[in-house]
This record gives structure tokens, sequence and C-alpha cells, in this order.
């Protein structure tokens, strides 16, 4: 099935195909965007698409979204074999975007005009996570994320893909060393850290917020943890040991969009 769309070449995909490795991603200042509601939601963002990429094939999915016309925009039509070795959909919408990233922002000028609640990870290294994490956000009005080191790229294909495109409506502020930069957000923002093991319930807060939370896996040190001014912990009444680190970063969040 032909569009009118030019093939992309050979030397493209290679590139393309390189963006699945994070360091090429820094080099390149590109990373990819699969998925209708994901590019979508870019293209109602202020990002820079580079360029779209479409499976003609699978027109039905992507043909209602509302592509530029201006042709500052190329699009590309790829095979399905071509597109296989720079999806990652197992079932793929056929609509896929590159994207330039953005300058990351300065610590100190973010802060002092930082306006709304702030999701703060500590070391989140599963992209599913992250990603999930990201849309719940902006789903209860959470302005920007704050990724300590040692965290996973936010530009992480099945990051941005499990999003759902909300990383393109909130403010990343990646690989921050918390040690230096917590005492500085509580000067702004109330600063609750999350607790498997005890803490008050979630509760509507006053200031604004700023949630603290670790990896599923590993919880926050305890050096982090301390600097909170609340603890907060859910209880449950189940077998298991916790819920999910995005089952629960959505009860707290919720808690905190209350006032």
């Amino acid at each position: 099935m032909q569009t009118g769309f030019p093939s992309a070449s050979q030397t493209q995909l290679k590139k393309w195909a390189r963006l699945a490795d994070g360091k090429m991603r820094q080099e390149e200042g590109l990373f990819l965007a699969e998925g209708v509601k994901v590019v979508e939601e870019l293209l109602a963002s202020d990002w820079q698409i580079k360029a779209l990429l479409i499976m003609p094939e699978k027109t039905k999915y992507w043909e209602k979204l509302a592509l530029p016309d201006t042709g500052d925009i190329p699009v590309y039509q790829l095979t399905r074999s071509q597109w296989e070795k720079i999806g990652q959909d197992r079932e793929p919408e056929g609509i896929m975007a590159v994207v330039a990233m953005k300058p990351v922002p300065d610590f100190s000028s973010w802060l002092a005009k930082s306006a709304g609640n702030v999701l703060i990870l500590h070391e989140i290294n599963n992209p599913l996570n992250l990603g999930a994490l990201v849309r719940s956000a902006q789903w209860f009005g959470f302005k920007s994320i704050v990724l300590s080191t040692n965290s996973t790229d936010y530009t992480n294909p099945k990051a941005v893909r499990a999003s759902m495109g909300s990383i393109f409506h909130l403010t990343m502020i990646p690989d921050i060393d918390l040690n230096a930069a917590l005492p500085e957000i509580k000067k702004s923002f109330f600063l609750i850290g999350s607790d498997v093991r005890e803490g008050k319930l979630p509760h509507p807060v006053q200031k604004k917020a700023a949630l603290l939370l670790g990896s599923e896996s590993h919880g926050l040190p305890e050096s982090i943890l301390k600097m909170a001014d609340e603890k907060w912990s859910i209880p449950g009444s189940g077998r298991i040991d916790s819920l999910s680190l995005p089952q629960a970063a959505a009860i707290m969040m919720y808690e905190c969009t209350k006032k």
C-alpha cells in the first residue's frame, strides 16, 4: 500500500535503530515516540518533531490524527520489517515520531519559579514504572518530575510509550543529586517520603507537595527518607508485601490534590 510519502533510507533506519541505546539518544539529542495516543499528545505539545514515521497498512489507526501539513516535518513510510527494527509494540499502530530532546532545565531556575506539586523519584530503574508514574502525575495535576542520579532515562522508548504521551506535558528534571537538592526543595514544598513500613496515612496537605518515592525493589534509603517533613504509608490487609509502585504513587498523588 502506498501513501505518497517517501520511503526511509537505510542510513536513516540505522540511525533511528541506534536510538534504543541511551548513550546514542544523548549523543544525537533524539528519541522515539511510538503509538497513536503518544504522537497525538506530542503534536499537542511544544516539543520539536524531527520526523514522523508511518506504516501504510496501519492507516486506520492513525488517519484521524491532525498531522502537520506545512511540510516542515518530513513523513516517511516504513515496511513492517523495517518497523520491527525500531519499534517497541508487538502489534504496532503504525505511527512513530523522531523527537528532539529539550535542554535540561537549570535546577535553581526551575525551583525559583516552580508551580504546583512535584514528584521526586529516587533511582527508578524500570522504564515501564517510570512511564506509568509520569502518566499518573499528569492526571493528578503535578507539574514537574525530578529524577535522581542513577535513574532510568525518561526518553527510554518503553518509558515514553508507557506514559501515553504525558511526558510531553510535564517538566522533567533529570540526574539530580537528591542529597544536595532536597534541602532546597523543602524551602518551597512540603516534602513527603513514602515508606512501606511506617508513616502517617496519606492526607491532604496545605502547602505545595513534593512527593518522594523510591524504587519498587528497594524503596527510599534512610539517608533520604529522614529529610522528609512527613512519612506516608498505605495500610493493607492482603497477604502481599506491598502495592506496586505505580499503584501506591497514584493513591498518594490523589491525596496531594485535596485541600
